[in-house]
């Protein structure tokens, strides 16, 4: 998949944040499954747990769907819910944004084709930046 800008293209709308790794170990601490039924497609859950510490990854994907819902203006509820928003691996291990359907009609809604999406982490953060563009 090609989710580079396109020449010409519209920039629809921006979103960015960072969350601490900790809040997410405690919470996972705390609900465990719950958390991450409630958080996370089976796809996120299966990629993130096989990992030596999965929690990096999962504050960077927690990350992302705050970002991807700041570019819809929502923010995460009744409009655009958690599992909404699903971080891909792509052929070349880049991460992309698939949305379900109510993610599609809010896409197409704002005139937006495609959502971009950035992800970093370390042991005490995880960071997303997203941009929803228009193809022209």
């Amino acid at each position: 998949m090609d989710f580079s800008l396109p020449e010409g293209g519209i920039v629809r709308g921006v979103g960015t944040d960072l969350i601490e790794c900790s809040r997410i170990a405690r919470v996972l601490e705390r609900q465990k499954d719950r958390f991450l039924k409630r958080v996370y497609t089976e796809q996120e859950q299966a990629y993130c747990m096989k990992m030596k510490n999965p929690v990096p990854h999962l504050a960077a994907r927690f990350a992302a769907k705050e970002a991807v819902s700041k570019c819809f203006t929502t923010g995460i509820g009744k409009s655009l819910g958690w599992r909404s928003i699903e971080v891909i691996k792509g052929d070349r291990e880049e991460p992309y944004i698939r949305l379900d359907e109510k993610g599609r009609k809010l896409l197409e809604k704002l005139g937006a084709s495609d959502v971009l999406v950035s992800l970093a982490h370390t042991e005490f953060y995880g960071t997303a930046f997203a941009v929803l563009v228009e193809s022209r």
